[in-house]
């Protein structure tokens, strides 16, 4: 399959009821940019304001997923988004006329019609995708829920359950991938224990259910009058309890359907980490509370990585300045001299080159039988190949010298050794102007990030 980022053919409605609110509401699921993601619409509110899919926003998980930023709520996120990443679209905004999307059977069935309906379009951006390397956890102690990520050639998820109960018991459900998710997993409905609905229904915190978009299983034995309540409460003039356990006549449409909702409720939680991943994600007894803070985690290490990704050069080509070339331009020389080689260099940023030795004349005494290059000069070496970035804008750069201005946010995260190959990126934070450079580097070596700063430099004319 193609990794171009995908959007919606043209906007698709949806009408029904919120769960939890028991209002009327509208969804228009709406075409998105490259590089859009998924956000929800407030159409309801002054300045429509919009909520985006992060997981960042969520605030509550006690009765599904629910968002909130700057007083602006969404509840119940997780169907919608599931049914999304499950047909592998990547930008659509949400339309709400209410805080809620409607709940329809209690499953994806129907946003993913809506969406197919819609037509799938592909879209120029590569689609950027998350490859897990290695095995990422969140336990909630109290619990004892967990999930863990991974590596996998493919998105997969599976769901282990236990539900404590003699009605439903102990529960599995997989997703090998997501190409299966509309047959395997869109269908699956959202479930309640009886016990459950008696405090939902107490505390009216269910205002939208009926027996079409919720399976209530019966974990208690129920009296005459709470049997009552609940006709009254579904608008049903006779219930009854089948043999399988559950209320009314609903017929399972997989006798494994609560595993396989809880893990259509996984993959709608975790689009909140905002990236798609490669990896797979094994899930014991997983909720809204520990699937969101798993997606929190999640994003938190993948916007790290993000910016300290190590760009990745090709050290057998020939460089764009050797040696030579490099004293040409700097005024620098042995045994100050700190960069080896040029690799690229444009008018907004340059990538350099040093082979780390054991000759260098610091190792003598930093530090005898434990050598690691100073940090300082691991600055200077980039400030060293930042100087032929600002240099390159003069004709004559022999009669240069560059003088330090000052450096900001100086970060060293890892030891550089020798035998260590160290490469400098250096790229302007503003554009030259009389002669001085403001630009962020990046010291990299064993394909981490070993240093960063914000060095600004100025150069002069020979006296």
């Amino acid at each position: 399959m193609s990794n171009k980022q995908r959007t919606i053919g043209k906007e698709v409605t949806l009408s029904g009821v919120g769960l939890h609110t028991g209002e009327n509401v509208t969804m228009k699921l709406v075409p998105a940019p490259e590089n859009h993601g998924y956000a929800f619409k407030r159409t309801d509110l002054e300045g429509e304001p919009i909520i985006e899919a992060d997981a960042a926003y969520v605030v509550n998980t006690q009765r599904g997923t629910n968002l909130e930023k700057r007083g602006v709520k969404i509840q119940t996120s997780e169907h919608v988004l599931a049914a999304l990443v499950g047909l592998e679209i990547d930008n659509v905004l949400i339309e709400l006329n209410a805080p809620e999307p409607p709940i329809m059977d209690g499953s994806s069935k129907f946003f993913v019609e809506a969406l197919e309906e819609a037509g799938i379009v592909e879209q120029e951006a590569e689609r950027e995708i998350y490859v897990v390397k290695e095995v990422i956890s969140y336990k909630d102690e109290a619990t004892g829920s967990e999930i863990t990520v991974i590596p996998s050639d493919d998105y997969q998820i599976t769901t282990m359950v236990d539900f404590g109960t003699k009605v439903l018991g102990t529960q599995n459900a997989t997703l090998d991938k997501l190409s299966d998710f509309k047959v395997e997993i869109s269908e699956a409905r959202t479930f309640s224990f009886l016990h459950e609905l008696e405090m939902l229904l107490e505390h009216g915190l269910i205002k939208g259910g009926d027996l079409n978009n919720a399976i209530v299983y019966v974990d208690k034995e129920i009296s005459e009058e709470t049997m009552k309540k609940l006709e009254k409460a579904f608008n049903k003039k006779k219930l009854s309890i089948k043999p399988n356990g559950i209320l009314d006549n609903l017929t399972l449409h997989h006798p494994n359907e609560a595993a396989r909702h809880k893990l259509l409720d996984v993959i709608g939680d975790v689009a909140l980490a905002g990236t798609r991943i490669r990896g797979k994600i094994i899930a014991n007894k997983p909720g809204h509370f520990v699937n969101t803070q798993f997606a929190k985690k999640l994003s938190k290490i993948i916007k790290l990585e993000k910016r300290n990704k190590v760009p990745q050069y090709d050290l057998n080509q020939p460089p764009l300045m050797d040696i030579h070339q490099i004293m040409e331009v700097l005024p620098h020389r042995p045994p100050f001299l700190l960069i080896d080689r040029i690799l690229e260099l444009s008018d907004t940023h340059v990538v350099g080159m040093k082979n780390v030795t054991m000759n260098e004349n610091f190792f003598v005494g930093h530090f005898p039988g434990a050598p690691v290059m100073p940090g300082v000069l691991q600055v200077e070496a980039m400030a060293q190949t930042g100087g032929i970035l600002v240099l390159s804008t003069v004709p004559d750069p022999e009669n240069y010298l560059t003088f330090f201005m000052k450096m900001d946010n100086v970060k060293f995260k890892q030891k550089v050794l020798p035998g260590d190959t160290l490469t400098f990126h250096c790229s302007l934070i503003t554009p030259i102007r009389r002669g001085i450079c403001h630009m962020q580097a990046y010291a990299y070596a064993n394909n981490k990030l070993v240093c960063e700063a914000e060095l600004m430099a100025q150069i002069a004319k020979k006296k």
